[in-house]
Order: C-alpha cells, then sequence, then structure tokens
C-alpha cells in the first residue's frame, strides 16, 4: 500500500510538473492590453487634409510560393514543415519591393514570424525595416501564436507569430484585444493560436481621432461557432469606436468567403474549410467595405481574389478573404489588389490597397 502511495504521489508531482511547464512556456495574454510602440522621436503627426494610402497583407511568414505545408490540403499531408534561409530572404527582398514601389502610408502584415522554429527563430519584423529604409518611423506589434514549444508532429518546436503595423506617422499608442478562442481541450488550449485585433491609435493634425484595426480570424474552425464570435467581438469593437466618434479602418485576413458568395465553385479542398453561415455579413451589413458584396459575387469578382492556395490541386486564384472595412469620416478613392509580380511570388496571399480621404 505504501508503495501505490508513493507511485500514486510520483505520478501526481510529474504532471503537476508537466503542467507548470506547459503553462509557463506559452502565451496567455489579458483580454485587452496595450501593445509596444516603437517610434522615433521626429515622426510626423498623420495630416487630415492629404489622402491616405493602406496596405494589407498576410505575408505567410516569408516562405514565398514555392512550398506546400502540411496544413495546405484538408488531410494535412502537405510535405512542408520548414523554410529555407535563402526562400526567407528573397521574400523578404520581394515584400520590400511591393511596399517601396506602392509607397502607402500604413502596412498592416498578417502571419510574421518572431521565434518560431520553422523560420529558424528569426524576428522578421526586424529583418523586414531595414529594407524599407527609414519610411516607416513607427512600428507596432502583437503576438497571436507563441510557444516554446508545440507537441504537434508538424511542429516539434517553438511557434511565434505577430501581427504588425508600420506607419510613416506617429502613432500615440496601441492595443492589443483578444479575440474568441477556438473550440478545443485545456491542455491543447495553451498550444494553439490567441487570436487578436491590433488597434494602432494615431496622431492626425486637428485633432481628428483616427485608428487603424489589423487582424487575421481563425481558419480551421469549421463545424463550431467560433468565427460568429470572432465576428461578433469585432462588431462589439467597432460600435464602440463609433460611439467615440472615432475614424478607423479595419483590415487584414478574415478567413471567411464573400457574404452570397457560391462555395461549390471552389474545389472540393477549398471548400473544405468554409460553411453557409456567411459568418462576415454582420460586416457587410453595418459599415463599408473598399468593395462591395456584389462586385465580389459580380462578373468581374476574379480581379478581386486574394488567395492564391499552395493546394497543388488548385490551379489558381480562386476566392477573396482577405478585406477593408472603413467608417464614416473616410472616403474611399482607389482599392486594388496586386497579383503581378513579387506580389504574386511572395504568399498565398495578394496584398490589397485601398486609398481614403477624410470627409467632414
Amino acid at each position: 500500500m505504501k508503495i501505490l502511495k508513493n507511485i500514486l504521489y510520483i505520478v501526481l508531482v510529474a504532471f503537476s510538473l508537466l503542467l507548470a511547464a506547459i503553462y509557463f512556456s506559452t502565451f496567455h495574454p489579458k483580454q485587452t492590453e496595450n501593445a509596444d510602440v516603437v517610434c522615433k522621436s521626429d515622426a510626423l503627426e498623420m495630416p487630415g487634409n492629404e489622402e491616405l494610402k493602406v496596405l494589407s497583407w498576410n505575408v505567410q511568414y516569408f516562405a514565398g510560393k514555392k512550398k506546400v505545408f502540411w496544413y495546405d490540403v484538408p488531410d494535412e499531408s502537405g510535405p512542408d514543415t520548414v523554410t529555407t534561409s535563402e526562400e526567407v530572404e528573397n521574400t523578404l527582398k520581394k515584400v520590400a519591393n511591393v511596399i517601396l514601389e506602392t509607397d502607402p502610408d500604413l502596412v498592416l502584415l498578417q502571419e510574421v514570424d518572431d521565434g518560431a522554429k520553422r523560420t529558424r527563430g528569426e524576428n522578421q519584423s526586424e529583418r523586414l525595416v531595414p529594407l524599407l529604409s527609414d519610411f516607416y518611423p513607427c512600428r507596432t506589434e502583437a503576438f497571436y501564436w507563441k510557444a516554446g514549444f508545440v507537441p504537434h508532429p508538424k511542429v516539434l518546436g517553438s511557434a511565434g507569430m505577430k501581427l504588425v503595423i508600420l506607419s510613416k506617422y506617429k502613432i500615440a499608442s496601441a492595443v492589443r484585444y483578444q479575440l474568441p478562442l477556438a473550440e478545443a481541450d485545456p491542455i491543447s488550449r495553451q498550444f494553439q493560436l490567441k487570436r487578436a485585433v491590433l488597434k494602432a491609435d494615431l496622431s492626425v493634425s486637428g485633432g481628428r481621432k483616427f485608428s487603424v484595426l489589423n487582424t487575421h480570424l481563425d481558419a480551421f474552425s469549421m463545424g463550431t461557432d467560433t468565427m460568429q464570435k470572432q465576428v461578433k467581438f469585432l462588431s462589439d469593437l467597432l460600435r464602440k469606436l463609433d460611439g467615440e466618434k472615432s475614424v478607423w479602418i479595419l483590415a487584414g485576413d478574415f478567413n471567411l468567403l464573400p457574404p452570397d458568395f457560391d462555395r461549390k465553385t471552389l474545389h472540393p479542398n477549398g471548400a473544405f474549410y468554409y460553411g453557409d453561415d456567411q459568418e462576415i455579413k454582420p460586416l457587410f451589413d453595418r459599415w463599408s467595405s473598399v468593395v462591395t458584396k456584389e462586385e465580389l459575387n459580380g462578373p468581374e469578382k476574379e480581379k478581386f481574389f486574394t488567395y492564391y492556395p499552395n493546394d497543388p490541386a488548385i490551379a489558381k486564384p480562386d476566392r477573396t478573404i482577405d478585406y477593408i472595412f472603413y467608417s464614416r469620416g473616410l472616403v474611399k478613392t482607389k482599392y486594388g489588389v496586386f497579383r503581378k509580380g513579387d506580389a504574386a511570388e511572395a504568399s498565398d496571399h495578394f496584398p490589397s490597397e485601398a486609398v481614403f480621404r477624410f470627409g467632414e
């Protein structure tokens, strides 16, 4: 009996130590917390009487377009799990070229690695910024995946991925908001992505309130209400900003098809990831998108496609899942998706650009 008690004690201690190790090696952000801002002292206020150009891009951790990662196909049989240093180096240059050529005032990036095994632990924003000369004196970032070791057989190492906002103008402050989490058991939840919204408040001449929000919603949440919860969180946040009379732009990778989009037009491998619930519809119903749902379903819808899956069964771009929404007080003057040259070779997503001017 004493031997059994000793064995039980050892097992309990070992299990407790394991739980502690899991907890302290994973990421536990608060629901709302300040995000670090790096800004040069001579950064200027945003002028309120000039056009504002915004670029949003899921850069797929600068891995390029030549890999088929394990999660790129429904059965997780993609052969690739890591990138090479040469691929990242080349893709960093391509992304920098696109940014420099398009010359946006604000750059919103998703899937920027920092401390991940698959990209050799590099801080990718630190590698990108020097390639952009001194055009972006201000930056804010927020992790949404961070763990010392992920036991998934296709990872088996560290994870680190961020939202990044680069700005030509002074960022006064920034906040990270935690999105509702995908369903998971208590242990698995520690290692999963903690998807978020990163809001940067910019100084605008004339005292106008302006915020830019960068986000990346969940993927692989089929059969759950995760996307509805995350869209509701966004809606509540935008209503709060409207109530504060703030002018705002929300952009990112929403991982959702446009309202009324017929997913039967997708290859079965692509259609697998989506349901018929039109989870994004509340955003289109209440606020302005730089491209309307009618355009996203119209005869020229292909020119708005933002996603070209790495899945070898899918031979061309086939859907829009990246969006830019904006508030009253802004007037859209231009929108486009870049799908040629470096923009087509850097990621499985294409960069989207919108130009605005402040209204009355």
